[in-house]
Order: structure tokens, then C-alpha cells, then sequence
């Protein structure tokens, strides 16, 4: 047992889970960082790309990674701190706002036509968007076989194209699957979120984010885009190609990442490193305090 109540056999065999993806070749390089009682470990392995730029760059601590969903948690804790300083409130509706999504119509049979609606029985609130109940999200089907899920898709695959008051405009267009309030379904509402909190601060999200969550945490290296230098510690993202089971690059360093995005994904679009969530998570784990004993939010621990 170390000082700081860490188990060594069970640090070794965090160590040997990685090194195991990364010798099988799965990934390039990986990273884990665990703290207990004020000590920190971090375990990291391999290097940033199989080849090319990174690929002689070992895996660390600060090393930035896409952050996909992990987005999400970080977003709705933005949220939260306007809540706490009463610019929304959870059961308000947040039509003042994203007048878009105001008097909705939810499909009369969600694997059904478009046109066939009746009219939301409840408006959509924060509550419902922080516990992804608003009405809408990811609809898991083949191609053509659910309208719905074939025009949520189309939203999502041009997003990134679009601007945050474009994108919402889209979907308010489309109706609801389920009523507000009435079932769970992932993703969508966390970037509703993000134009919300955008909207509702008067800057952009990346503004509001850095502002209110990035800053008084020290995650300086969590953001929508990788700047300048830092480009080098971005590591490069890959996927497994389904045809051919080889693994491709979804994403280098000159890729999405590596400029401002047009649309700031509050669903997924964060970049960050393991030391900067570390972070985040110990601010959560604290009940909304700094490290130092300086006060984040209080929302944090509700």
C-alpha cells in the first residue's frame, strides 16, 4: 500500500490494461490518472500517433484528447451556475430563450410519419434538457426505416456545418418524439444546452465554459479547438474500418480540432487532458470547491 492509500498491485494492473491496448495495436497510446487523499498517479503508455506527427511523442499527463460525451457532464455543470446565480431556473420553460423550441408538436406514433403530430402537453425546461427528458435524441435504426430517425441523423451529420442558431432552428422544424418530460434519450439536449447557456450569458458557450467552469478550475487546456503550439500534445484520434477491420485516422492533429468549430458542441466537442478533468472531477468530489478551498459554485453538489 503507497502513502496515499493507493494499492500497488491494483496501479500495476492499470498499467498492464494499457499496455495491452497499446501492444495490441487497438491504440497508439493511453492515459489514466487516479488521486485518493490528496495523492495524484498517473499512468500513461505509448505515444500520441502510430506514425507520423506524434508518433514519437509519449503519452502523458497533458496530452489533449477529444473528450466525445465526457463534453456532457461539463456543459451541464455550466448549467448549473446559472441557475445558482438566477439567470434560468430548472422548471422554467426555456422558451424565452430558444424561442425555437416554443409550443412543439411531439409525433402521434414515434416510428411514424413526420406529418402525423399532436401538441406538446408540457413546454420543454432546463430540468428536462439537464436529464435528456426534453423529447428528443439519438433514435438507434436502419436507414429508412424510422422518418424520425433518419431526420435526427441528417441534423446531427451537418451540425458542425451550421451555426448554434441555424442548428436549433433545424430542429425546431422537426417534432418531438416523445412528449417533454416523459422519456429519457441521449445526446441532442446536451447541445441544446450549449446554444442555451450561449444565449442566456450573451457571449458564445466557449466563453461562457472558459468563464464560468475552465478558469476557476485551471483547465487551461480544455476548449472547443487546439491553439498554436499546443497542437503538437493533440493526440491523433482513429477508428476501425468496418469493411476492412484496418484502423484508420478519424481525426489528426490538421484536423476538426485544430480550428475554431463553427458550431460548439455542448453534446461532445470539448477537447481536454487527463490532468485538467481530473479537475473538473475533484471540484465535483469537493461539493464545488477548489482544491485551495475556494468556493467554484455551490450548485455542484446538488
Amino acid at each position: 500500500m503507497t502513502t496515499g492509500g493507493f494499492s500497488s498491485k491494483r496501479l500495476t494492473r492499470v498499467r498492464d490494461v494499457l499496455s495491452r491496448h497499446v501492444d495490441a495495436d487497438y491504440v497508439p497510446g493511453a492515459v489514466a490518472v487516479v488521486a485518493r487523499r490528496g495523492e495524484v498517479h498517473i499512468e500513461a503508455t505509448g505515444d500520441l500517433a502510430f506514425e507520423g506527427a506524434g508518433s514519437g511523442t509519449p503519452m502523458a499527463a497533458d496530452t489533449i484528447c477529444r473528450m466525445g460525451s465526457m463534453t456532457k457532464p461539463i456543459v451541464a455543470a455550466c448549467a448549473m451556475t446559472l441557475v445558482e446565480d438566477c439567470t434560468l431556473r430548472l422548471d422554467d420553460p426555456v422558451d424565452e430563450f430558444l424561442p425555437e423550441l416554443a409550443d412543439m408538436t411531439v409525433l402521434a406514433d414515434p416510428n411514424g410519419p413526420l406529418q402525423e403530430t399532436v401538441p406538446a402537453k408540457l413546454p420543454i425546461t432546463l430540468r428536462d434538457l439537464l436529464t435528456f427528458t426534453f423529447g428528443t435524441g439519438i433514435v438507434v435504426a436502419e436507414p429508412g426505416t424510422i422518418p424520425i430517425a433518419d431526420a435526427l441523423n441528417a441534423l446531427q451529420s451537418d451540425e458542425p456545418e451550421h451555426s448554434p442558431d441555424v442548428w436549433i432552428g433545424r430542429l425546431g422544424t422537426l417534432p418531438l418524439v416523445y412528449q417533454p418530460g416523459e422519456r429519457w434519450m441521449y445526446h441532442t439536449a446536451a447541445d441544446v444546452t450549449g446554444v442555451l447557456i450561449a444565449r442566456a450569458t450573451g457571449m458564445s458557450f466557449g466563453d461562457a465554459l472558459r468563464e464560468r467552469i475552465c478558469e476557476p478550475l485551471g483547465m487551461k487546456d480544455t476548449a472547443f479547438s487546439v491553439a498554436g503550439e499546443n497542437i503538437s500534445r493533440l493526440a491523433t484520434a482513429y477508428q476501425r474500418d468496418d469493411t476492412t477491420g484496418e484502423v484508420v485516422v478519424e481525426d489528426g492533429p490538421d484536423g476538426y480540432w485544430s480550428r475554431p468549430p463553427v458550431f460548439e458542441s455542448g453534446g461532445g466537442g470539448l477537447v481536454s487532458t487527463a490532468s485538467d478533468f481530473l479537475a473538473f472531477a475533484s471540484a465535483l468530489l469537493a461539493g464545488g470547491t477548489l482544491a485551495a478551498g475556494c468556493g467554484l459554485h455551490r450548485y455542484i453538489s446538488n
